[in-house]
């Protein structure tokens, strides 16, 4: 495309934002345009598919709950409704996400993928260019979030596999998998309910565990773990709350090291504060690794390669599967189309450490990569509204004595 078609597109397309521009219509980008709007801001909410929150619409198992207790997962301003369960389902998180969309009348503009977003030092604004326009702003909110593409690990031979090969983000349930030997890549949560829910269908998973893993009860003593983690840590130093954890754990679960799923040796609060890596909360899995209805692979190395039937591991086992399942995990797709930015590193989260990553230089600001869930999220867009309302109201008193000035004169 020539300079002169260039600029034609541009200014035939152009459309002047005067709040922020949000990019990401999940909960991060809800939660900021609702603070904002309660402090008189307008902002422009940009979402590259159809819907509301697609990730959890369209990329989550039918069985998901909430791990964390209601009350650890509301957004700002309004809270669940009272009668919704102490861990909501998946439909019931949708449905108060378009609850909360109404209630602060956010209408994000569906279908506006991001191609790119880089500041003009010239302008001092912001252009972000979608398929079809570019908008200019002041203000740049990330609220794409840890979770916005699939990671897909790249094992030799996947090509040559016979069976389906699927990853979480597009597995449903396992009714699709009845009766069938499943290899399940990955330990996590995901990898953890979706071979518990496999079970329900009289599959057979074989979970790949390459890392050492935290697994811990979702309830100590009636309480939510984590809502009894986030009091202790009030009283007592971190450390001292990961051991009485990890004792507690061990007297309801038993040594996990006997059956296969290994502990790191920080203890789990430290290691989610230095890695991001979220212990997993057992839902039930741990009973069926325990009875061997689910079958742990240990395998340092993990998976070697994919097979026309099967896989083969590095430690020189072999095994036949119907179906794999990657459980692999999420990554950020800020780096593909946030450009000439030195805020973020190569894997797209903020360089600069929680909690002060939720402002950048510039205008630009970051909702949800705090590694801490929808309460990290929470803290953000109620920091990242603040400040821009701030200095919107600067601004436009500025603008205001100035008028004032000149019907004076």
């Amino acid at each position: 495309m020539g300079s002169s078609q260039r600029q034609h597109h541009n200014d035939a397309n152009c459309v002047w934002v005067h709040g922020p521009i949000i990019v990401g219509a999940g909960p991060s980008g809800l939660a900021t345009s609702a603070c904002l709007t309660q402090q008189g801001v307008p902002s422009l909410v940009l979402e590259k598919t159809d819907c509301l929150a697609s990730l959890w619409r369209h990329r989550t198992y039918d069985r998901l709950k909430l791990h964390l207790p209601r009350q650890f997962c509301e957004l700002p301003l309004l809270g669940f409704p009272p009668n919704f369960p102490k861990y909501p389902t998946r439909h019931q998180f949708v449905s108060y996400l378009e609850s909360y969309a109404s209630r602060f009348s956010i209408h994000p503009r569906f279908n506006q993928a991001v191609r790119r977003a880089e500041y003009d030092r010239g302008l001092g604004f912001w252009r972000v260019q979608t398929q079809d326009s570019e908008y200019i702003s002041r203000w740049l909110v990330v609220a794409t979030g840890e979770n916005a593409e699939p990671v897909m690990p790249d094992i030799p031979g996947m090509n040559m596999f016979d069976g389906p090969v699927v990853h979480t983000s597009s597995y449903k349930s396992g009714f699709e998998f009845k009766n069938q030997r499943v290899l399940a890549v990955g330990c996590g949560n995901s990898g953890m309910e979706v071979s518990l829910d496999l079970c329900r269908y009289n599959a057979i998973p074989h979970m790949v565990v390459r890392n050492t893993v935290h697994v811990l009860p979702r309830e100590m003593f009636g309480f939510s773990t984590f809502g009894l983690a986030m009091t202790l840590l009030k009283w007592f130093p971190l450390k001292l709350v990961d051991k009485f954890m990890l004792l507690v754990a061990s007297f309801i679960l038993g040594n996990t090291d006997q059956i296969g799923l290994r502990r790191p040796k920080t203890g789990p609060i430290e290691l989610k504060n230095v890695t991001g890596k979220t212990p997993v909360l057992d839902v039930g899995a741990l009973r069926l690794i325990k009875s061997g209805k689910i079958k742990v692979f240990q395998v340092v190395e993990g998976v070697k390669e994919i097979t026309r039937n099967g896989a083969k591991f590095v430690d020189g086992q072999e095994k036949e599967f119907d179906s794999i399942i990657l459980a692999t995990g999420y990554k950020s797709n800020v780096p593909i189309w946030l450009k000439g930015c030195e805020s973020f590193s190569k894997d797209g989260m903020p360089k600069t450490p929680f909690p002060n990553g939720w402002k950048a230089e510039e205008g630009l600001y970051t909702v949800g990569f705090t590694r801490r869930g929808l309460l990290g999220t929470a803290s953000d867009a109620v920091k990242v509204a603040n400040d821009i309302a701030q200095q919107w109201r600067s601004i436009n008193n500025g603008y205001n004595s100035h008028v004032i000035q000149l019907k004076e004169t």
